[in-house]
Formats: structure tokens, sequence, C-alpha cells
């Protein structure tokens, strides 16, 4: 069809580019004109399209069309008008001009909310279902028969610019093309609009907007979320008008302390506490409101009421000079109106709206990625010199309500300055450990310190547990609901994403990894791991359940699932990061409080980790990071009366002695991911390319420093000898070095203890009679350097073919050619279970040998392929309890029954 498009916006250009795309001519696109030379977004689109663009400043005058309007409209010869957002009143000449008339999309369920701001007013009357219509124009004002509507819920603390920008947007632009669709095809129908129902009610102005405090504090709640941003709900507080932002509905269970704020008319004083001002309805219950705003334009959070007046103005490093000079220049590329961008310049004064909200925060993204800023910050911040103040304390950490103190150790390493704690964090501060003991973290890369880091001891233990059961049971964590407590999570994932350069740089001192698998996988996936969850923090959810019941009786039973409480974590050193994420990332989404132990001997991206979640605003108590000895606060963990819940990964020796004292002491709930020697079966109908890559990474990824780590290779006989000329020529391409430099593939081993074991387990495998082709040796070179090995003609029964040795040492034992159940039986001759992987082109035997396989993971023709959305966990004395995947959820969660007779 040929349709011209009346109307405006990002939801016009929306339209218009939807509608070329279903192959419709766009005749003519007529807009408002230009404000402050800067063109419409739905004229931009349409002149660069080159499609005819009319800017009409009106369309009638004295109630009448005017003529020349009208026929530079008839001109274009449209046959449907489209009106997707339009601000002007356009005559009814050109309504009824077309063949097919004129549609327009409207913000409400009609005949419900007639009129303008009808998004304001689903909100501010309380209904619980908003959506949107397409209806056929006539002249009344919005009376037309309706051609199309959808619907959604409105949720409790939907906002306007929630509620559009979740549905009424994006299902808006769809169901107006939709509704051209039908028109084209002859199907569009008429239905007359009922009047029984039908509400108008006019634009909200602010003299309108005021709060009546005798209405209930959902009615409070509706009226000042319907008003928000514009005109923006007001009340008169000490002798001003103070317009309120940010409403949100409060669980009334929970006893609300705060200092008092009077508020002319309201039956009870307001309180301000740290998380807002809390307001009370006429039936006793609240809300909280996040924002306010003064006459003057300014805008503070409602917490710093009381202390908006104090704040000193922070002094300017010259970095922070040069850097509020960009703002400056940005700030007059924006407001090209205003001559020259002085100190008291007010940005929405000077003529910004809120797409110049929307570029403004893009363009500080820019130039200083690691400052995240909302639109609301804007809003907080009208003045430029309030805003680079603002900017400032947000980019020093100094912007929440209470100063986060970090003693730092930095570095100028790998091109940039790292700032690493080396605290104990306990209840959301960094602090000494008992007595000032400390110890040394080592640089296995050249066996020197990096720094001094606490050492943990029962106190600090005991501090820790208390601080977690108190956030648990008594803090705002316990009493958070789901959705937000998965914002918290993303936003923690988010400054992981702007901190991750830093974190793999951290961990290649710290652990030996090589950087650019720490970036990608020990930093890149712990931020997978905490984004996943993130997501099913609003997803947990019980059953109902049929039961059975003695007549006349009716019972109803559901299963709640609910979170355990203060669980301990203990974690290994070869992916610090990484193992950290996997167990946290769930336990928190479960809603319960953590106290972790990570290695020893790499403790400093844990410690990160924690200023990072003190950063997202995760509220004290709720994570807690305890660096220290296994056998003290390890050890203390599991015998803990108020740990519920202890997850470990490490050792299956030591896995048994925290099973036993998890028992002895208050029967916690446990789960274990402890040793492996995974087998790897590799067929002679192999892609052989693939499997020596892939066996190479089976064995030599992170250094052999892998759980699931190929711990044995069965190799069919024929192609023996193939696969291991391969393979020695593979690892002679090693490049063994700084795991800083790009080009290195094999860093340093861990530690040097572990360095030493790996040594001896050569040593063993020589003595017993296996044959050593390479390595197996300490390089000779500062830091803990091994020269990889590998080893054939193995027997079942060496020490090497039954035992771990969790570094980069290949066993190859032969099979004989088609003895499928006979390796089978070989592979499965272990005390573990964790991984195992066949490689084979033959679907049926692959489908075979993976069925009976004895491990919680099976790779078929891949290995190391582990993903976030995948279970995790092993069999026999690999443990049991899953990390990853929803099953993890499982393992941080309770189930209760509740039957009820009705």
């Amino acid at each position: 069809m040929k349709i011209a498009i009346i109307g405006q916006s990002l939801f016009g250009q929306e339209v218009y580019k939807e509608l070329r795309k279903e192959g419709h001519t766009i005749a003519a696109v007529f807009t408002i004109p230009d404000k402050d030379g800067k063109a419409d977004l739905l004229a931009t689109e349409a002149e660069k399209d080159g499609v005819p663009v009319f800017k009409f400043p009106r369309w009638r005058l004295k109630g009448k069309a005017i003529p020349e309007v009208v026929d530079q409209y008839r001109a274009v010869g449209a046959e449907l008008n489209v009106l997707p957002f339009c601000s002007q009143f356009i005559p009814m000449e050109v309504i009824d001009c077309p063949k097919h008339g004129s549609i327009i999309y409207h913000p409400s369920l009609l005949p419900r909310h007639r009129g303008a701001c009808a998004i304001n007013w689903t909100l501010i009357h309380g209904d619980k279902k908003g959506g949107f219509t397409v209806f056929w124009a006539d002249d009344g004002l919005d009376t037309g028969p309706i051609l199309l509507q959808r619907e959604c819920d409105v949720e409790p603390d939907d906002t306007v610019n929630t509620i559009y920008k979740r549905f009424l947007f994006p299902e808006g632009v769809k169901g107006t093309v939709e509704a051209v669709r039908l028109i084209a095809a002859g199907k569009a129908p008429r239905i007359i609009q009922p009047e029984e129902g039908a509400t108008y009610e006019g634009v909200q102005k602010k003299d309108n907007a005021k709060i009546d405090w005798n209405q209930t504090a959902e009615a409070l709640h509706n009226w000042i979320r319907g008003h928000d941003k514009v005109p923006g709900a007001w009340a008169e507080v000490d002798g001003q008008k103070v317009t309120f932002y940010g409403s949100t509905l409060v669980d009334n269970g929970t006893a609300v302390s705060g200092q008092p704020l009077e508020i002319p008319g309201a039956g009870r004083p307001g309180l301000v506490t740290k998380g807002g001002l809390v307001l009370f309805g006429s039936d006793g219950k609240t809300l909280l409101v996040k924002n306010l705003q003064f006459e003057d334009g300014k805008m503070i959070a409602a917490a710093q009421y009381f202390r908006s007046a104090g704040s000193a103005a922070v002094e300017l490093n010259e970095e922070e000079k040069a850097f509020a000079e960009e703002m400056r220049l940005v700030w007059k590329s924006i407001l090209s109106n205003v001559e020259e961008i002085v100190d008291s310049t007010d940005f929405f004064k000077s003529g910004a709206a809120s797409m110049d909200v929307v570029r403004l925060v893009e363009e500080v993204k820019l130039r200083a990625s690691e400052l995240q800023l909302q639109n609301e910050d804007v809003y907080m911040a009208t003045s430029f010199q309030d805003f680079i103040q603002m900017c400032v304390r947000k980019l020093r950490g100094e912007d929440g309500e209470e100063e986060l103190v970090v003693d730092y150790v930095e570095k100028n390493v790998n091109n940039m300055t790292i700032r690493m704690p080396h605290q104990l964090f306990i209840n959301g501060e960094f602090v000494d450990a008992e007595g000032g003991k400390t110890y040394k973290t080592i640089n296995p890369t050249d066996g020197q310190p990096i720094c001094d880091v606490s050492l943990a001891q029962v106190a600090d233990v005991d501090r820790a547990v208390a601080a977690a059961k108190e956030a648990f049971e008594e803090g705002e964590w316990g009493k958070m609901n789901p959705r937000d407590r998965g914002r918290l999570i993303y936003r923690l994932a988010d400054l992981m994403e702007q901190h991750q350069e830093e974190l793999a740089t951290i961990e290649a001192m710290d652990s030996g990894a090589v950087y650019t698998l720490a970036l990608k996988t020990h930093v890149g996936m712990s931020i997978q791991t905490f984004r996943y969850f993130a997501g099913w923090c609003d997803k947990i959810q019980g059953t109902t359940i049929p039961i059975n019941q003695a007549r006349p009786n009716r019972n109803l039973t559901f299963t709640r699932r609910e979170p355990i409480g203060v669980c301990a974590i203990v974690i290994p050193w070869n992916y610090p990061l990484m193992m950290l994420a996997w167990k946290t990332a769930a336990c928190l989404a479960a809603g319960n409080t953590v106290v972790l132990k990570p290695a020893q001997v790499t403790p400093l991206t844990a410690v990160k980790f924690a200023e990072l979640t003190a950063r997202a605003g995760f509220p004290k108590g709720v994570v807690n990071i305890l660096p220290g000895a296994g056998s003290l606060v390890g050890q203390r963990l599991s015998d803990h009366p108020d740990v519920r819940k202890l997850g470990f990964t490490g050792s299956t020796e030591i896995g048994k002695h925290i099973m036993k004292s998890c028992a002895v002491s208050n029967v916690k709930k446990v789960s274990l991911e402890l040793g492996g020697k995974s087998p790897l079966i590799i067929f002679s109908d192999c892609d052989m390319d693939k499997a020596v890559r892939m066996g190479m990474s089976s064995v030599f990824f992170n250094k052999g420093e892998n759980c699931i780590a190929a711990g044995r290779l069965f190799v069919e006989e024929p192609i023996h000898d193939q696969f291991l000329q391969r393979v020695l020529e593979e690892v002679k391409k090693m490049k063994i070095g700084d795991p800083l430099d790009r080009s290195t593939d094999h860093g340093p081993q861990n530690h040097k203890a572990h360095l030493d074991k790996l040594v001896e387990y050569c040593q063993i495998g020589v003595k017993e009679g296996a044959r050593l082709l390479c390595g197996g040796k300490h390089l000779d070179r500062p830091g803990f350097f091994f020269d990889p090995a590998v080893f054939t003609d193995v027997t079942d029964s060496m020490f090497i073919a039954k035992e771990e040795s969790f570094g980069p040492v290949m066993i190859i034992s032969k099979f004989k050619a088609g003895d499928v159940d006979e390796v089978l039986k070989r592979a499965n001759a272990t005390e573990y279970g964790l991984a195992s992987g066949v490689f084979t082109r033959d679907i049926s035997k692959a489908l075979y040998v993976s069925e009976r396989l004895q491990a919680g993971t099976v790779f078929v023709n891949t290995y190391n392929k582990t993903d976030v959305a995948a279970p995790f966990g092993g069999f026999k004395q690999s443990g049991f309890g899953k990390d990853l995947g929803q099953e993890a959820l499982n393992e941080y969660l309770k189930t209760k029954a509740v039957t009820i007779e009705y």
C-alpha cells in the first residue's frame, strides 16, 4: 500500500522502518518541526531514505483545517494514514481522505483511558491489566472502532518507563504493523467501542499532581509512579514543593527504623532510611521512595535528605580536571544553543530532553568505561558542576552511603595499574586478621612474593559466620525480593566485566594462568556464571501436590523452595575466580549468605571479588572472604554450628574429612567436587587431527591443573604410534614462559609444592617401567616451570595409571583393536568418576561408550567444553552434588511442604 505516516519520535521511526521492510511504499512523512535545530528521529530516518518529509507547525487554525496544508497532504496520494504517535491535531479532511482511512496507536485498552497520558492513568488507577489499541480514527477523541488490541500484566512496581519499554513500545510497533497487514489483506475488523467502562482523563499538570495523603499505601504508590517522571507527584516538605520519584511497595512484615521527616497532611512522619524515604498510607502499610527533587530542579537520593546540604565539594586532581573538560565539550555538543558551559549551566533548563540524557550517559561510557552512569544519575545532578562532582565521586568509589575503605597493594604490570585488596572481608569491610597475622602470596612466574595477605584465624571465622547469619536472618538481603536480588547479581557481573583485564592480570600473577586463558575462561566464564544465575533468582518455584485426605476434609499441599541460610564455600587453587563463581553464584541466587575460603596460595582474585560485591551494593554480611589455612579456617567452617551448608572443591582425601566433620557437627548439607582420573578413549576411526588437538587440550589445558583433565588416554592399537608421534610434535611447539606474554601457551605451575609433586610423580612412573618420551623435569629458570611430560607403555597396575597428577602429564595406554568392552572395563576401573571422553566417527559406538562410562560428564569428539547451563559434578569418589545449570540451585535450597485444610 501507499502509506502516509503522521507522527514523531522513536516509536514512529520504528513503525516507519518496519512498514518499509514489509514492502509498503511510504508516500510521505508528516512530523513536527525541528526543535533547537534538531530534526525528529522519524524525519531523520525518512530523509535518509529520500522519502518526502513535511514539518507543519500546525494543521488547523481556529478550529479549521489550513487549506494549503491539506492540499500538500492530498498531493502525496496516500491510500492509508498511519498515526503511530502523534501530538498534533489532525483535521478530518486528512483523516478521511485516504481510500482506507486512518489508523491510530493508543497506549491503553480502549475505551478505558481515552485522551492524553493514558499510560500514566493506567498506573494511577492501579489497573492490573494494561496494553494498547490500534483503532480507526473518527471525529471523536479516541472513540473510533477498534481494529486490534493487545494486553499485558501491569507489575506492582511498573512505571511509565518500564511498561513502555517492556511491552507498549516493542509490541506496539509489531501491533501497528500487524494492523496494516490486516488492512492490506482486507481482513481488518471495525469493532465499535462500548461506552460501558469508558473513561476519559486529560493531561496531568503539576498543579494537579499534589499528593493526597489520606489514601492507602498502594494508592499513594500508584499516584507517585503514575506521575513519574512527568509531571511528578509532589508534596510540601519543609516549606517547599518536593517531588517524589522511584516508588516501590514495601514488605510490611519488616520493622522500619530511620530519621523522621514531618510531611504536612500525612498521618504520620516519613522515615529517611538508608534505602530511601519510607512513607505510610492511611492503612498503616508502607511504600519506599528512592529520589526527591526540589523546586530549584536539584534531585537527590531520598536516603541523603538530611545530608544533602552539607556535602563538601570534591577537589579534582589533574586527570579528573581533564575528564571535566572532556565532559564540558560533550555538554556543549548536546546543548548547542548554549554559548558557554559554565559550572552553573543546568542541563534541562538549557533545553535537554530525555533522549539527550541517554546520549550523555553513552558519551560518558565512551570516555570512562569504568563509570557506569544510569539515566537517573543525570536527573540527580542537573548543573554541570554537580554532574562533574557526581562523576568524580563515582570514579573514586565515594558515591555510596558509606565509603568502602580499601588498603590497596598497587602494581604496574601488564600495561596497567592493578589495585589489589589484601585483607579479610567481613561484614562489608576489609579488616586485618585476629592478631594482625599475615602471610606472603607468591608469584609462580618468578617465585617472588606479590604481597602480604591477612591470615584468618578461628575468631575471624566466627565473626564472618555471625555477620552472614545476621545478614540472612535480620538484614535486608533475607527480605529482598528475588528480582531485586537478581539485579544486584547482574550489577556484580557488569562490574566484573569492567574489571575483566585487571582480574585476569591478578589471576595470571597469583596462579600462573596464561593471561589470554584467564581473560576468556577464568574471568570470562565467571562473569557468564553470575549472569546465568542472576536470571534464575525469580524463577525458583515450588509445586502444588494432590494428596489423599479423609473426607469431608479438603486439603491443599504445596512446596516452598527456600534458601538454606549461611553457606560455607571452600575452593581450590587451579581456577581461583571461576571456582568461586561456580559455587557462589548459585548460592547467592538462591538467597543464601556466604563465607568463602579461597585457596591459601591464590587469595587475590577472591578479595578483589569481595571489593566488587561492595561496589555493586550487596548488603553487609552477605559475602565474606577469609584467606587462610584449610586446617584452621576450613576446619572451623566444617565444625561451625551456624553454617548449614558447605560446598567444597579439592582432593578426595580432604573431602572425606570435611564430610565427616560436617556430619558430626550439625549434619550440614554437603556438596563435594573431588579428585579425578578421567579416561579418554580414542578409537582408530576418529578424526585424527581433532583427536590430537583435543587430546592435547584434554591434558595440557591450564597447565594440566584442571579437575577434568584426561588423566589417562586409551588409544586403539592401529593408530597408537601415529597418535603418539603427532602429540610429541605438538608438545615441542608449545611455548613455555611468562603467562602475561600473549604468545605463551604454558605458564608456571601454581606453587612450589605442586611442582615438586609433579617431578616426583614422573620419577615414580619411570621407576615402574613406563616410557617417558619427553619432559617431566623442573625447567632450569626462575619460577615454578615444569617441562610437560608424555608417558607411554603404561600398564593398569602402575601408580601413574591410577593416581591423578593434576599437571601437564599425558599418560597413554594401548588397547586392542575392536575391543570396546575391554577398554570400557579398564576405563571404569578407578574409584574416580568426574569426567571422561571418547573420539570416534561411529555415532552408535559413541552412544554405547558414553552410556557405559561411569563419570558425571562425558565428552564425545570434544573435551573441556563446559557451559554455565550444563550441570557439572562427579560420581564415586569424585564426589556428589552439582555446580552449574539449574541443578546447582538444588545444592543451596531446601524444600518445605505446606499442607492446609480448608
